[in-house]
């Protein structure tokens, strides 16, 4: 699933085509994505002029005077500007005609991504509740202690909470852990104000450095020019089950926590 720094990537690839830009058209070829998309996109989106694109989460608003288009790439979406001749596929389900002769092209093979409608003053439910920006100066060690007293869950599987802080996948939430030194299964009640400091640390220097690195090469993603990420190569230990530790020499390990595959070195996190 892309994750943050690829929502990242997409969105900063994105705003210089898209910005000042004029919808003039929707050509929808398969509606039913994860949701349906409603009416409220089809009826307001066209003849709107695209005022800015922000990133909340793993959302993608885009802001227009009638309202916010609200894009997700579900598990194996993109989004990318292209020709309007250009000829569709089969997983090509949307395009937003603009007023340049381009189109934003969606493309989903697995149909989980979405395009939903949040109106001007509403926040979206699927918005509603979401715990801070992972780079803002909301989140800090101090906001993981305080939510953390008391909770037996695994760690990881705190980390990975949206009402705690938003945005921190799988792969991030492992490479985080690994660079903070913490076990992946140690309880989240248990991990002191001084080690969450390091990790709130270890969140924002991993989740910056993927973003200068253009996200993580996964099997489906590619950025808005078709060109992958390139942070893959540079994982500690998201992927690396059975490799040696790049610090320490000892096989990385896998276990799964919430549904997920979390790789650990049991020797440099305890």
């Amino acid at each position: 699933m892309p994750e943050l720094p690829e929502v990242e990537t997409t969105r900063r690839g994105l705003a210089p085509h898209l910005v000042g830009r004029t919808v003039t058209a929707l050509d929808i070829r398969q509606p039913r994505l994860r949701w349906p998309i409603p009416a409220a996109l089809r009826k307001n989106l066209p003849g709107q002029r695209i005022d800015a694109i922000e990133r909340r989460a793993k959302y993608l608003l885009v802001h227009t005077e009638a309202g916010s288009a609200l894009l997700h790439l579900g598990m194996s979406g993109s989004l990318r500007v292209l020709p309007a001749a250009t000829p569709f596929g089969a997983h090509d389900h949307v395009d937003w005609r603009l007023d340049s002769g381009r189109v934003l092209r969606f493309t989903d093979p697995r149909r989980f991504g979405s395009q939903l409608w949040q109106p001007v003053g509403k926040v979206h439910p699927l918005l509603a509740g979401l715990g801070p920006e992972p780079l803002s100066d909301d989140f800090d060690g101090d906001r993981l202690w305080e939510r953390s007293r008391g909770r037996s869950a695994a760690v990881k599987t705190f980390l990975m909470d949206q009402a705690i802080v938003v945005g921190v996948g799988n792969i991030y939430a492992s490479e985080a852990l690994f660079g903070a030194g913490i076990h992946p299964k140690r309880a989240a009640g248990s991990v002191s104000r001084e080690r969450y400091a390091r990790l709130a640390g270890e969140v924002k220097r991993v989740l910056t450095y993927a973003i200068t690195r253009g996200g993580t090469t996964l099997r489906d993603f590619l950025d808005p020019d078709g060109v992958p990420g390139y942070f893959e190569q540079e994982l500690f230990v998201y992927g690396r089950d059975g490799k040696p530790c790049k610090v320490c020499g000892t096989p990385i390990r896998v276990v799964t926590l919430g549904q997920r595959s979390t790789f650990y070195c049991p020797h440099c996190q305890r």
